[in-house]
């Protein structure tokens, strides 16, 4: 039979126009509208794949009149190429304030309606929001299976099979048809048609559906578990200080005295106090659960020392949700970090299964509020979770803390870290992500008593085969490291060794642009950008890279920035508190015993 695909797109802002608006929403009214990057790369996989194995593509949107013209710009992608391509507009006034939990099930029932298909396809997350959070809430609600990040990709009869980009590392598996896959930046070239081609689309060839065609509803903000408050102003002025043409002596003597003033080479990230007094955790009150993903020590204990944290303030206790099998010594390292109770989910071979136990805990336990890592493995286990809940998940929250009304507050960055966002949610149990590194460091306190331990067996639902697992580096790394060096094409891989001293005097870890990551030089986990990742170091020296947008605002929550180029006219010293104008390699034979000096004497 011919393949069947449905493909999500969204239209976003320009990168360059995002904003907030009076309700702290994205300003969808100025700018240019344009295809969201992860779903150009989801309609072109799409487009291709029924090229090669005969079907059609329907690609769905859910917005306002507008979103009309990236059903266009994809329906005359898949048409160029021989493929039957149709367009399908979700828009009615009373979708209006759809969270993604209200998102996900008006595509549901939009899916449910146009189908069967064989298989869902989306981009791997938004870059206007970046919360990776509608897949895996679509695929639960759909009770279909789910491949996320997907970078190779082959399909045999009903069997696909996938090699999947995760934040560090890769996953390969195999998934029997139907089912959700979300695509890789980098996956295929990415469908771009010119505003031409696509004014030439038969307008017939799109249907619109109103929200009377899914349901009687409700809809919009009256389905969605959040609520978002007023925006933050986040004030990050960066002084943009440089003196082109001094002599380099000068220009490096005074950025050392800039970077030793602001505290960049002496600083630590500042520590909690215990997460709960020294004494035996009272097990009575309300639970606050971190999911604790496996292999991500330093991350869980963020999360665990966190949620003690918040049990404290609520009269409550934390939870660790764990998926390893040794019970006792793991239940007995999450303690030490604040853990009262440890929940061990087994034979949760995949994130489907763990989502699944931790539903099933979460039915019987009641919590508080549940904390899951902003990774890729993070955000199925709560989206589908919170889906089969129906509960209100904040994504990627850069702070957490609770409100006079003891609601869990979660805030988000928004527009590029210019601003945060708080969000709280009305549903009993209250979700959020959390963005790797950077919460506030934590001690270990000491251990009274093994955390009381209850164990869940899950069935396995074997819908994904897990060949292999692998990783290429340590996400850990750069999220807690203190300091960063970021280069760009500016820096050849032949000369990274040169970079060396610095590193070592700084004790600091590499990070690149993303047309470093591109050409494979550094691997894609140390990204940063609007399509990587985000730091908040104390200090982070930019060598050889361009300054713009899309990757200065990866490092803009950093409390101090160095940018070294040799054109005094670079953007990135606009991004920055200090800069040095001079070729890099000489700049570093300056600047590296200066440092060494400086520090040294601190």
């Amino acid at each position: 039979m011919p393949l069947r695909i449905v493909t999500l797109v969204k239209q976003i802002p320009a990168f360059a126009e995002l904003r907030l608006d009076a309700e702290g929403r994205l300003d969808r009214a100025h700018g240019d509208p344009e295809m969201n990057p992860y779903c150009r790369r989801a309609v072109a996989g799409s487009v291709a794949l029924a090229a090669d194995h005969g079907g059609s593509v329907t690609v769905l949107t859910l917005g306002p009149d507008a979103a009309e013209d990236v059903l266009r710009e994809a329906i005359a992608w898949g048409t160029a190429r021989g493929v039957p391509t149709t367009g399908v507009l979700v828009t009615d006034p009373a979708f209006a304030g759809s969270d993604t939990l209200a998102t996900a099930r008006a595509l549901a029932a939009a899916i449910t309606r146009l189908g069967p298909f064989d298989l869902v396809v989306a981009g791997r997350n938004s870059v206007d929001a970046d919360t990776g959070q509608v897949p895996p809430e679509l695929a639960e609600l759909l009770d279909l299976p789910l491949l996320a990040g997907v970078r190779h990709w082959s399909l045999a009869g009903r069997t696909l099979d996938a090699r999947c980009e995760h934040d560090d590392g890769w996953l390969q598996a195999r998934m029997r048809l139907p089912g959700v896959v979300t695509t890789a930046e980098r996956l295929i070239d990415p469908c771009k048609v010119d505003p031409a081609g696509r004014a030439a689309v038969d307008p017939t060839r799109i249907e619109r559906l109103r929200a009377a065609d899914l349901g009687p509803g409700p809809w919009g903000e009256a389905l969605s578990p959040t609520r978002v408050g007023a925006p933050i102003a986040v004030v990050t002025t960066r002084a943009g200080e440089r003196t082109p043409g001094a002599d380099l002596a000068i220009q490096v003597a005074r950025a050392v005295q800039v970077l030793t003033a602001r505290g960049a080479i002496s600083g630590a990230r500042v520590e909690l106090d215990p997460p709960v007094a020294s004494a035996p955790v009272d097990l009575d009150g309300p639970v606050v659960a971190a999911i604790v993903e496996p292999g991500r020590d330093a991350l869980g204990s963020e999360l665990v020392a966190t949620a003690a944290r918040l049990a404290a303030t609520i009269g409550g206790h934390a939870a660790a949700v764990i998926f390893e099998s040794e019970a006792h010594a793991t239940g007995r390292r999450w303690a030490r970090w604040g853990a009262g109770r440890s929940v061990e989910v087994r034979n949760a071979a995949t994130e489907e299964d763990a989502a699944g136990g931790l539903t099933a805990w979460a039915v019987e336990a009641h919590p508080w509020a549940i904390l899951a890592p902003g990774t890729l493995w993070g955000r199925e286990v709560a989206g589908r979770t919170a889906a089969a809940l129906g509960a209100g998940l904040t994504g990627d929250a850069v702070a957490l803390e609770v409100g006079p009304d003891l609601r869990l507050v979660a805030m988000k960055s928004a527009v590029g870290g210019a601003w945060t966002v708080p969000i709280t949610c009305t549903s009993p149990v209250q979700m959020a992500t959390v963005r790797p590194g950077v919460l506030p460091a934590a001690t270990p306190r000491p251990l009274f008593d093994d955390p009381r331990a209850a164990h869940i067996g899950v069935a396995p639902r074997r819908r994904v085969e897990v060949l292999a697992r692998s990783r290429e580096d340590d996400l850990d790394l750069l999220a807690e490291a203190p300091r960063i060096v970021g280069v760009g094409r500016g820096v050849d891989p032949a000369d990274y060794p040169a970079l060396e001293p610095l590193t070592r005097v700084l004790g600091a870890q590499l990070a690149a642009t993303r047309k470093v990551t591109d050409a494979g030089w550094m691997p894609r986990s140390r990204q940063l950008g609007i399509t990587g990742r985000a730091v908040a170091p104390e200090l982070h020296v930019a060598i050889g890279t361009s300054g713009r947008f899309n990757h200065a605002i990866g490092f803009a929550r950093a409390r101090t920035v160095l940018a070294i180029d040799s054109d005094p006219q670079a953007e990135v010293f606009d991004v920055a508190d200090i800069g040095i104008v001079g070729d890099w390699r000489e700049v570093l034979e300056l600047l590296v015993p200066a440092l060494g000096v400086a520090m040294a004497r601190d």
